[in-house]
């Protein structure tokens, strides 16, 4: 491979090399239905030095990664709606602080049990603790499930653990100080720079970012290339004042969250995202040495079994015990089995101070790629995983969990109608409703944000998901005349269907198809009727407008 290894001296070659691998194996992953995640980090260890070594300009690839998780972090941040925290903030706190607390305490003890010393065993501990914001956003972006309470729980605590980092490094980087003092004046100086970036980011709210995007709106290329650059900037003030650069990413998402451009600046930066990400991947796998860790295989396994089932459990046990479903906890708890870039961040630190070994970086090195691999698996088939063992998930629900149940006054009502899905379809549906009171109606939609909304109009609205088996026994479905679905997702409707069947449900069912293709594959499903939103508005349109413009001749009148 010496052709290979000359043709990518050039950088330009070289990541024209990498893109053509990144296709390659992205669609041999999607022919074999594998995640592209996996796929990617595969294409890392190929170009990395354990393989090919192709990859010669290592800055440049951390550049673009670096670039990637900023916009990433940026859109999270740009979706936040500021009511979240009020509505999950006390259960991200706990469940983040409660799961670090778990897997750092059982994480030593199953070092000193393997024989590790002590404070080996503690940076592992401390190590798997950490969970990856990057991929699990990235997982739930793609699942579009960033929206949903469990999505904003997992959200909400992995900024908590983002916290718990920040911290552990502060005091890590203390250690080689050779005063207490200095440790102490350290940590107030990034006390106080944490209270600088929250208060420029209020600022940017109120004063600059309402009057500059308005601005920049009127060319969306300036209003695409602003977001960008505030985001960069962001996170680069976060490392400049001893945070990561995710957390200022971050911070600049929030600040233009409450933007009217949100929406368009989202939309227009998901394709960069995705294609910067590859390159964090890339990079992430490039740098593991499967030489050097191909001895710890045995002791990793026990470590990555611990956090693939330790971790999903802590977080079980605690949002169960806050009143949580099983199903929401089980979704969120997924979500930290993996650990983070950030713990091998934090085992090389440990390596500088002289604390741990190489080999004991290399163990961390190990776990991190066998939880990311297989965590990535659990996330995109959650729903099909609670599915199968949800009756053994019953000892950790209340009774009551009563979070998430609707309320007694809904419960005994009965409707006319289910409204499922409260988006700009189902909304508009919702206000022609409102227009006839004699029609009662239900609504249900998997956003917290939407329901509080609804909620404080005095609509009758429940939280709920459509991919829930166990949703509609908590509906009074019973006297429903029809149920109305405006979720125009294939597999969703599917479902929906199958469960209504099994439930002998006997009114009318309407679907939503997203095109053509899936109102032919949902016609003969059963539904009554299927909708396609594009075509009725295209005939309402003709209906109200063009018809009457056009005469009999067919020419315009």
């Amino acid at each position: 491979m010496e052709w290979l290894s000359e043709l990518t001296e050039n950088v330009f070659y070289e990541v024209t090399v990498i893109l053509f691998l990144a296709a390659l194996l992205g669609a041999l992953g999607l022919f074999l239905r594998q995640p592209l995640i996996v796929m990617f980090i595969a294409l890392g260890i190929i170009v990395g030095p354990s393989l090919l070594d192709i990859i010669k300009s290592k800055d440049n690839i951390h550049l673009l990664a670096e670039i990637g998780i900023a916009v990433l972090l940026f859109i999270v941040g740009l979706k936040l709606d500021l009511r979240i925290i009020k509505s999950v903030g006390k259960i991200a706190l706990l469940t983040g602080m409660g799961q670090v607390i778990f897997t750092s305490f059982f994480g030593y003890l199953i070092g000193i049990g393997l024989g590790f010393s002590p404070l080996h065993s503690f940076y592992i501990a401390v190590a798997l603790t950490f969970s990856s914001t990057i991929i699990i956003v990235k997982l739930l972006s793609d699942k579009k499930e960033v929206d949903s309470l469990h999505g904003q729980i997992a959200i909400g605590f992995l900024i908590v653990q983002d916290i718990v980092v920040i911290l552990v490094m502060i005091i890590l980087s203390g250690m080689r100080q050779t005063e207490d003092v200095v440790l102490a004046v350290d940590i107030i100086k990034k006390m106080l720079a944490g209270v600088v970036m929250i208060l420029i980011t209020i600022a940017a709210m109120r004063w600059i970012i309402p009057k500059l995007s308005f601005f920049l709106a009127k060319s969306q290329e300036l209003l695409s290339l602003f977001a960008v650059g505030w985001a960069v900037t962001m996170a680069s003030l976060g490392e400049l004042l001893g945070f990561s650069a995710e957390v200022g990413a971050f911070l600049a998402g929030v600040s233009l969250a409450s933007s009217d451009f949100k929406d368009t600046i989202s939309s227009r930066l998901t394709s960069l995202r995705d294609f910067l990400l590859i390159f964090f991947f890339v990079n992430m796998g490039s740098e593991l040495d499967l030489m050097a860790i191909s001895g710890k295989a045995y002791t990793a396994l026990i470590f990555s079994a611990f956090v693939l089932i330790g971790n999903p459990i802590i977080v079980l046990i605690i949002m169960g015990a806050m009143g949580y479903r099983k199903r929401t906890s089980f979704l969120a708890g997924l979500t930290v089995a993996q650990i983070s870039e950030f713990s091998l961040i934090f085992a090389g630190l440990g390596l500088a101070v002289g604390h741990i070994t190489e080999e004991t970086v290399g163990l961390i090195t190990l776990v991190g790629l066998i939880t990311i691999g297989l965590s990535t698996y659990l996330i995109l088939y959650s729903h099909q995983i609670y599915e199968f063992i949800a009756p053994v998930l019953s000892i950790f629900e209340r009774k009551n969990p009563y979070r998430e149940s609707s309320d007694t006054a809904i419960e005994k009502k009965k409707y006319d109608i289910i409204l499922l899905g409260i988006g700009r379809f189902g909304r508009h549906i919702a206000e022609m409703l409102d227009q006839h009171p004699e029609i009662s109606y239900l609504g249900i939609d998997f956003d917290p944000t939407v329901v509080r909304s609804w909620q404080e109009k005095g609509k009758d609205i429940v939280y709920g998901d459509i991919e829930d088996p166990d949703l509609l026994e908590q509906l009074p479905v019973k006297n429903v005349k029809c149920i109305i679905s405006t979720i125009p997702d294939l597999d969703h409707s599917r479902h929906l269907i199958r469960t209504l069947r099994k439930g002998r449900y006997r009114g009318k069912t309407y679907l939503t198809a997203q095109n053509e293709r899936d109102f032919e594959l949902l016609d003969t499903c059963g539904a009554d009727r299927v909708l396609i939103p594009q075509q009725m508005a295209a005939v309402n349109f003709y209906n109200e407008y063009l018809q009457g413009l056009i005469s009999g001749s067919g020419e315009m009148k």
